[in-house]
């Protein structure tokens, strides 16, 4: 059987462009029997974690790389051979994505030379300078001195009849130049059957009916994925340029599977190692924390704490989130740490969180432990008003090589899928808002509701758009800015993945969403906006104004009766976490008067215990209504706080 690998293939994060998904190519190289496989999205590398993903489960080799767009309109496919390849890539299409528009990248050939240690070139195609006029002699020179022996023309062939003057000129070119040549086709999608689609999202990407597209779009349905006996058939007359592409991906060693992140160490205290200045910060906060002396049971679980820490090299995050929280604190900024962070008593002496874990019980494995090998992620709330200025100190701190924020990736969704594929495809804007209301597009849309819409589900055109938008479901659409986490690393960020602009002034944004960022086991601060914490700052300055009272998170008095009436009321508007309509119905029936009442009435009302139908037997449980039974007399230590009931993670953990 033949064998190749596909050297140039977009996926859908090449966004509007290609058509399939990464995990459907790599599935479909399973398929075919294609070992490898190069994946190589426009002007970035979005697609790799998904492909990285697939390609690990399912034993194809992934190729990691893109195709660049320069300065004068022309492209390079440029693939990481190492690490230092990769870092190259991702630093040459930051400079590109940071001095263009949203959504746009120019990079310039003198850029291209100085990042081209660890990467192989693959110079060709429609709109490469190899194939047009006039000779590109200064940039043959270039890319020879920088790539060397990693320098190869890239044979195109889509069965297009203008190919044939291109690939002439290619030819020529590569023997002068002593060019090897390796063959290609430009995939888009991983069957024929995805052609109409790519039509459709080209007509999205130029903002254009698809019956307006013209020559945007592609002739035929020759970029799919080839199987091995179709691409061998389709390069019948050069069989080593098919050979080549084996050579070229053997060539590449690169996988995400070798970053190794570290998280970026703050400055250390001369002498000082970094879980050294940890232990010594911690319990400095912690002699704060309990100006009557540290509790033996407070120390022990410190100590147990900082040891699984400098086992897992996480000292550094610690700091970081220490170090933002005392700029806070300077400013006069509430923050306060939330989730499975508050379980942690590092966290509590830190000044990160406000509650003494040991007091109420709470298990520090929830946060952070070495079975699960997840790292720790604390959200830090920001009264809403001063978040910015925050962001802003983070990325003077460690600057904008170091630090950027996650992106967030809007995907197509049913709604925005049907008004994009339908206005593409000519529908009106009354049918459109008709069509769109037929959700969810995911499963068969009842005819009824087609007739009470006033539209025929069998005409071509809702039909075509109905088919359309569900495989368009899930695709890219565009990046935008995730609502306050950063990635910050110890080597440039732009070394990991590639930074781009955001809309918003001021902010940069990785190619990557938090999802992505998780896979491959990559920190990432969280800061978040909080209304409630800016409206609690204004409450503290009033109390310090008329009442003379200094008070902040740690030491608002506890267990306040008067307080807990109005809640047991559900007098709770404009509360955080207690203000919905489901948590105000259900605060009447638990009556919560301590803190760990509402630890349960926050948590008792979500969907997983809602729906494992544990709410019942625990209210019943509270009124006294039923018994309280342990499933074995070894579990009551773990649920006699909930009555026999698991509700939280930690019971199950």
């Amino acid at each position: 059987m033949s064998r190749y690998t596909p050297l140039w293939t977009k996926s859908c994060f090449s966004f509007l462009e290609g058509a399939s998904h990464p995990e459907e190519l790599i599935e479909t190289c399973v398929h075919h029997g294609i070992e490898a496989i190069a994946v190589t999205d426009r002007d970035g590398v979005g697609g790799i974690v998904e492909a990285h993903a697939k390609a690990r489960e399912v034993g194809v080799k992934l190729v990691i790389g893109s195709e660049v767009t320069l300065d004068d309109g022309s492209t390079l496919v440029l693939l990481a051979q190492d690490r230092k390849g990769y870092g190259n890539l991702c630093s040459l299409v930051t400079l590109g994505r940071r001095r263009s528009e949203k959504g746009s990248s120019q990079v310039r050939w003198r850029e291209v030379y100085e990042h081209a240690e660890g990467a192989i070139a693959l110079w060709g195609g429609d709109r490469s300078l190899l194939v047009g006029e006039p000779d590109p002699f200064f940039v043959a020179h270039g890319l020879k001195e920088a790539f060397g022996d990693r320098l190869y023309a890239m044979v195109a062939r889509h069965r297009r009849a203008e190919e044939v003057k291109q690939e002439a000129r290619l030819r020529a070119r590569a023997e002068k130049w002593k060019l090897p040549v390796a063959a290609a086709h430009e995939v888009l999608y991983h069957k024929p059957a995805r052609r109409d689609l790519q039509d459709v999202v080209t007509a999205i990407r130029h903002r254009v009916k698809l019956s307006e597209a013209g020559r945007r779009l592609k002739p035929n349905h020759e970029h799919a994925l080839k199987p091995p006996h179709a691409f061998a058939k389709l390069f019948e007359d050069d069989h080593a340029a098919v050979a080549r592409t084996i050579e070229i991906a053997s060539r590449c060693t690169f996988s995400l599977a070798q970053i190794r992140y570290r998280y970026p160490s703050e400055k250390l205290p001369s002498g000082k190692t970094t879980s050294q200045w940890l232990r010594e910060l911690t319990y400095d906060g912690a002699r704060e924390r309990f100006p009557q002396g540290v509790p033996a049971a407070a120390r022990e679980q410190i100590d147990k704490e900082l040891a699984l820490i400098d086992e897992l090299d996480y000292g550094g995050y610690f700091l970081t989130m220490w170090e933002i929280v005392r700029f806070c604190r300077a400013h006069g900024i509430l923050c306060q740490g939330r989730g499975s962070a508050a379980n942690s008593t590092v966290c509590y002496a830190l000044g990160i969180t406000a509650v003494d874990p040991v007091a109420l019980g709470l298990l520090f494995e929830r946060f952070l432990s070495r079975e699960r090998a997840e790292p720790p992620d604390i959200d830090l709330d920001i009264e809403h008003e001063r978040r910015e200025e925050v962001i802003q100190h983070v990325y003077a701190k460690y600057g904008r090589s170091h630090a950027a924020m996650v992106a967030n990736l809007i995907r197509y969704r049913p709604r925005s899928a049907v008004r994009d594929v339908g206005k593409a495809l000519g529908l009106a804007e009354t049918t459109l808002d008709r069509l769109s209301k037929l959700l969810p597009m995911y499963g068969d849309v009842d005819a009824r509701a087609f007739e009470q819409a006033g539209l025929d589900p069998e005409t071509p055109q809702v039909r075509s758009v109905i088919r359309l938008a569900q495989e368009v479901l899930d695709f890219p659409r565009h990046l935008s800015i995730h609502p306050g986490g950063f990635l910050l690393g110890h080597e440039p960020v732009h070394t990991l993945v590639p930074i781009e602009n955001a809309t918003m002034p001021d902010r940069t944004v990785i190619q990557w969403d938090k999802d992505m960022v998780e896979e491959l086991g990559l920190f990432k601060v969280d800061l978040l906006g909080l209304g409630a914490l800016h409206q609690l700052h204004k409450a503290f300055d009033l109390l310090r104004e008329h009442k003379d009272l200094d008070l902040d998170l740690a030491t608002l008095p506890k267990e306040d009766p008067a307080t807990y009436d109005m809640i047991c009321k559900a007098d709770t508007i404009g509360v955080f976490q207690i203000e919905s309509r489901a948590q105000m119905a259900m605060l009447p029936r638990l009556k919560p008067r301590n803190y760990y009442d509402l630890v349960i009435e926050v948590s008792i009302v979500r969907p997983g215990p809602i729906t494992g139908g544990m709410v019942h037997p625990y209210l019943r449980r509270r009124n006294g209504e039923e018994e309280v039974v342990y499933p074995h007399p070894s579990l009551e230590p773990v649920l006699k706080k909930t009555l026999g009931v698991p509700l939280f993670q930690e019971q199950v953990i």
